[in-house]
């Protein structure tokens, strides 16, 4: 990962930390290298589970774990958490597996759970691509984007199950951020 990659990863785990409240238990769906919780060591959060299917092997992180493998099927059917955490990875699924995440989600979260997503711009995809070239960048899995639209997200959702609490754009305006909270 080179260091504008880092800067911008940071920059999306600032935003989004601001949702996650002291204590809770997290999914971080799509968590690489368990940074997230590396970024939220000065928070007083539950051991909490990452899952990639780019990891290479299970693996520990003091009182978290990082699971090869894909959401949920990957997930023990007993677990419960209070936030999933989705950052930059949306864009990277198939619609027809992003159609499965309502239930889902709904399913692992405790009640007034909260899911948090970051999606960029679709013209970010533009950018990424002078920045590769440029190699100021590694852009991790830019050729799985395919013109996701941040509009979409609101799609997955259903009212009756989750309300928004809060929707922003952020990297000058480039990137999104979504907060839905479960309804008890």
């Amino acid at each position: 990962m080179k260091f504008l990659d880092k800067v911008l990863r940071h920059w999306r785990v600032k935003v989004a930390s601001h949702y996650i409240r002291p204590d809770d238990k997290i999914l971080d769906f799509g968590c690489f290298d368990g940074y997230l919780f590396k970024a939220l060591a000065h928070k007083p959060i539950k051991p909490s589970i990452g899952i990639d299917p780019l990891l290479k092997t299970h693996m520990n992180m003091g009182k978290h774990q990082l699971i090869s493998g894909l959401f949920p099927e990957s997930l023990a059917s007993d677990e419960t958490f209070d936030a999933v955490v989705m950052l930059a990875v949306l864009e990277h699924i198939p619609r027809p597996q992003q159609q499965q995440f309502n239930a889902s989600f709904f399913r692992y979260l405790n009640p007034s759970g909260r899911v948090i997503i970051t999606v960029p711009s679709p013209f970010v995809d533009h950018i990424l691509a002078v920045l590769r070239w440029l190699r100021l960048i590694d852009g991790m899995s830019v050729e799985e984007h395919y013109g996701f639209k941040s509009e979409e997200v609101f799609d997955l959702f259903d009212k009756q199950n989750f309300r928004l609490i809060k929707h922003k754009k952020f990297q000058l305006g480039l990137n999104n951020l979504f907060v839905f909270e479960k309804r008890s």
